[in-house]
């Protein structure tokens, strides 16, 4: 069975075609630029790059010209379409309703809607892609894969927020928690690296890259995640602030007389590492300029990032009554090294400590960080969401046959 995995930004698309009879990728690429001049198909297949630029004033221009490459008869890598047996689209805000993948139907992508609300920048385009698809493949089954459904199983003292509860029933102010698919991903892949059941092991899960979250996962179930109510809050990120005191805001707004929609922009895009140090939200340029050129800004910036995450550890220690495995994941997490040092530093008391040559030696690869008298595995494991949201696609499609 062939899967296609969709992933729609607001200006791009980004693909995966699958052979789930091995889980091997067979073309996969991004269409950048949609609705833009300049837009283009970056297509890969074979470690083989095909570029192809061409106007594409909507997503279903992009979408067709993505089926186009697939089946071409230069780069192709199926004969038809009829090869391709379900689409797996990436959704971002599933809302209470999906602690799981679904099929796609009219009452799914009428929920799909009713969360543009929670999701104003994300759920659009994850919607134009999905009807994108459907008018291009009317007769393959669609499956939506929400980044939310694995946080669904967070209780109630976890998820709700100290507010009315009024405002929790009539408009959904809670915790939802974001990057489920990776998380859910990670947390199988660190079972079966160590050879246990999922269900006997508390983990950690780092997820770090310009967007971060961590998640504590007890016995294979989310009962806890850093994001909430948007993917705003938590650790501090790229561009994004993380957890502040909530009287900042009224007090940019009332004091310095700023708009919501500036307020928005500065914890959204202009805080977090950008915002401490000032030059470039890119970790590699923080790291260059921190560890090694000793710009004390991005030192500060660095210091503030990995704080934050100790913070997270400890309390989800305590919330799970101990741990097994912390496990670092996404561009920063599985590529750091200098990160990854940076944050289990000083955390002996807990059992945590790394070998600093496997550390230094595990860049994007499965690897045990820890030192040989850590009580707790520190781990490598680079995230697959694509080949996650395949995995459920695959076994939802099969049951329908």
């Amino acid at each position: 069975m062939k899967i296609l995995v969709i992933n729609c930004g607001s200006s791009s698309v980004k693909y995966q075609l699958m052979d789930m009879e091995d889980e091997k990728v067979l073309a996969k690429g991004l269409v950048d630029r949609i609705g833009i001049e300049g837009s283009m198909l970056t297509h890969k297949v074979n470690g083989k790059k095909y570029i192809i630029e061409e106007p594409l004033k909507d997503h279903t221009k992009a979408i067709k010209l993505v089926l186009d490459a697939l089946v071409d008869k230069e780069h192709g890598v199926i004969k038809s379409m009829s090869e391709i047996s379900a689409v797996g689209h990436r959704v971002v805000h599933g809302g209470e309703k999906y602690a799981e993948s679904v099929l796609i139907d009219e009452n799914v992508m009428k929920s799909i809607e009713d969360c543009i609300k929670l999701a104003p920048l994300h759920n659009p385009p994850n919607i134009v892609g999905i009807e994108a698809c459907k008018e291009l493949m009317p007769s393959i089954p669609m499956v939506a894969v929400f980044d939310t459904a694995f946080h669904q199983t967070l209780p109630d003292y976890a998820y709700m927020y100290p507010l009315p509860y009024d405002l929790y029933k009539e408009h959904g102010i809670r915790k939802y928690g974001f990057h489920g698919t990776s998380h859910k991903y990670v947390s199988k892949a660190t079972a079966e690296f160590l050879n246990k059941d999922l269900d006997s092991l508390k983990i950690i899960t780092c997820h770090l890259g310009n967007g971060a979250s961590l998640a504590a996962i007890k016995y294979g179930v989310s009962i806890d995640t850093s994001m909430g109510f948007t993917p705003l809050a938590g650790i501090a990120m790229g561009t994004r602030s993380g957890d502040i005191d909530p009287a900042i805001v009224t007090f940019l707004i009332k004091d310095l007389k700023m708009s919501t929609e500036e307020v928005d922009t500065l914890l959204n895009k202009k805080s977090g590492i950008y915002g401490l140090y000032g030059k470039s939200s890119d970790m590699r340029d923080v790291k260059k300029a921190g560890f090694y050129e000793h710009d004390e800004r991005a030192m500060l910036a660095l210091n503030v990032f990995h704080y934050r995450i100790k913070q997270y550890i400890g309390s989800y220690i305590a919330s799970m009554n101990g741990i097994d495995a912390i496990v670092f994941t996404g561009g920063i997490g599985e590529n750091s090294f200098e990160n990854r040092n940076g944050i289990c530093e000083d955390m002996d008391y807990l059992g945590i400590k790394i070998d600093q040559e496997k550390n230094n030696n595990a860049v994007g690869i499965e690897a045990d960080i820890s030192a040989t008298d850590s009580k707790i595995k520190v781990l490598v494991i680079p995230t697959d969401e694509e080949l996650m949201i395949a995995r459920d696609t695959n076994d939802i499609v099969n049951k329908l046959n």
